[in-house]
């Protein structure tokens, strides 16, 4: 398994539990898509999140914290390093540590579309 792959594992294990809960769009090993059934005003679903394998990183999609950027107010400096917009985050490798933050930001996350009306 390449490193990405096996960060791309981790990080879909993040993803994971969320999916089964919404409508997942694709999961087929390079990226797992996921939105939720709200249909907003232009008829399209509302976007939760994505894992997709980049050509030199794992892409880690959040939409509640573009939603709602109050979500990021704890974050550690290092999760935050790894932020490129509002609400992506680019891994190269897995670190303990910042997975169990992005698991623990990923729920208040689904917590906060839930409490939003959106799931």
């Amino acid at each position: 398994m390449s490193d990405l792959a096996s960060v791309y594992a981790d990080l879909h294990k993040i993803m994971a539990p969320y999916a089964a809960k919404l409508d997942v769009k694709r999961d087929d090993g390079q990226e797992i898509y996921v939105d939720t059934r709200h249909i907003q005003k232009n008829r399209k679903p509302l976007f939760f999140g994505s894992v997709q394998v980049r050509k030199s990183y794992v892409a880690f999609h959040l939409m509640p914290v573009y939603v709602k950027p109050d979500l990021l107010t704890s974050l550690t400096p290092e999760l935050r390093a790894r932020m490129q917009g509002k609400s992506c985050f680019n891994f190269k490798s897995s670190e303990p540590a910042l997975l169990k933050e992005l698991t623990a930001l990923t729920k208040a996350a689904f917590a906060s579309y839930k409490a939003q009306g959106f799931v």
